[in-house]
């Protein structure tokens, strides 16, 4: 067999408009490098485990959940909160605390918060209101915080103001949620771990009332939502940091803001020419390790073709929320799909030949065709469907790699395992 093309699994190069591949047969190495395309600047988690921010059209190898490192694509998305940092700015209305800045926050910088509880017994927060027109579009709430005196802080977007408060009790020490009912106006409840005690929480909502239209976070003196109104010591808080309000239904990369909304544009073009001999249109594999952002049911391509949907080679994710395969040859020659959960990273294979398909998935195979042609002429690989018609690729790749034969199922099996 023959491994013409490796990106990934720990060797990253990176510039701005550009992330490297290589080809290293016979030991001599051959860079082939991708265009890349992302007209703003963004966040990405760094092999510190900080949050960095890198310039526009600089690729971004995201390490949050991976000492090797993944490429992280992501769609626009745009941080309706401003001030997203400065919680001492006047646009945070403060009720029962105060805050004190000078904290180490996770991108390293003295820049996080301590939200302080008062004396009174009452409910201690601080929240963002009347941040949009409700119109039944779901929006991701999203804020970094630390344990400090106090474990548990709340978030929630109902009105503070109702005995019934309907929100999300978090243990700044376990890293959980930890109430126990099911809040009517916010789901999908996520924690992401970062380094030196930081954890990321968010939530999804959906509302059309006027009454959710905010952002609240706060102080819990208990696990459950009963500990949100207590008798505070003036002293205690916890820590907090770069809050986030986009539209969609799963949280991106933290978009710093100052005094407006800020947009991060998406990433909009990873190609490749190779030269001859990398792809061969005859008969290969094509090889990724790879997740998604979310089960979205959008679908999502990585493809080798001739530069139209005509010749192809596609994996994706697709709007079932299954990881599929399909090779098309003027038609559709194969297709396989798969249920997996799309969010962790699985290794796919998919392998082609005249009257000799297949589809490898986690060491298993999952789909076998034993008619049809190859397609002619293969000489792009891009994350999207294969002829510039959109349908990135959004999500983490942590490797791919090409081969120009058809893999025994031994080796398919110790490639995908």
């Amino acid at each position: 067999m023959s491994n013409t093309l490796k990106f990934g699994n720990g060797q990253w190069a990176t510039k701005e408009g550009s992330t490297l591949a290589y080809n290293d047969e016979n030991n001599n190495f051959k860079p082939l490098p991708f265009n890349f395309e992302r007209a703003s600047s963004a966040t990405v988690i760094n092999k510190d485990g900080l949050i960095e921010t890198v310039g526009s059209g600089q690729p971004r190898i995201d390490y949050k959940d991976d000492s090797n490192g993944a490429l992280l694509l992501e769609p626009s998305r745009t941080n309706l909160i401003t001030y997203s940092e400065d919680f001492s700015n006047g646009n945070w209305a403060k009720y029962g605390t105060t805050v004190t800045s000078g904290f180490t926050s996770p991108d390293g910088s003295l820049n996080a918060f301590k939200l302080v509880e008062d004396t009174n017994n009452s409910k201690h927060f601080i929240s963002r209101n009347n941040l949009f027109t409700p119109d039944g579009v779901t929006r991701d709430y999203s804020i970094f915080v630390k344990e400090g005196e106090k474990r548990y802080i709340f978030i929630t977007n109902v009105t503070t103001t109702n005995n019934d408060i309907n929100c999300a009790v978090f243990d700044t020490r376990d890293g959980v949620f930890t109430n126990t009912n099911n809040p009517t106006y916010i789901s999908n409840r996520n924690v992401t771990t970062l380094s030196n005690g930081w954890y990321r929480i968010d939530f999804t909502s959906n509302v059309n009332s006027f009454s959710y239209d905010n952002f609240y976070i706060g102080i819990s003196s208990s696990e459950t939502m009963s500990g949100v109104s207590y008798q505070g010591d003036g002293t205690s808080g916890v820590y907090i940091y770069g809050a986030q309000l986009e539209e969609g239904s799963y949280p991106t990369s933290y978009i710093p803001t100052q005094g407006s909304a800020v947009t991060r544009l998406a990433e909009i073009s990873v190609t490749q020419t190779p030269p001859s001999g990398i792809i061969n249109s005859s008969e290969g594999v094509f090889y990724a390790e790879m997740s998604a952002l979310s089960n979205d049911g959008a679908s999502r391509y990585i493809s080798l073709s001739n530069g139209s949907t005509s010749n192809r080679v596609v994996l994706r994710f697709n709007s079932s929320n299954e990881i599929s395969g399909f090779v098309f040859s003027g038609t559709t020659q194969a297709s396989f799909s798969y249920d997996v959960n799309i969010l962790n990273k699985n290794k796919v294979a998919l392998k082609w030949k005249q009257n000799d398909f297949a589809l490898w998935v986690n060491g298993i195979e999952v789909g076998t065709d034993t008619s049809g042609v190859p397609p002619i002429n293969l000489s792009l690989l891009r994350f999207e469907d294969g002829a510039d018609n959109g349908q990135y690729f959004y999500g983490n790749v942590k490797e791919i790699k090409l081969y120009n034969t058809a893999l025994t199922d031994a080796e398919l099996i110790a490639l995908t395992s």
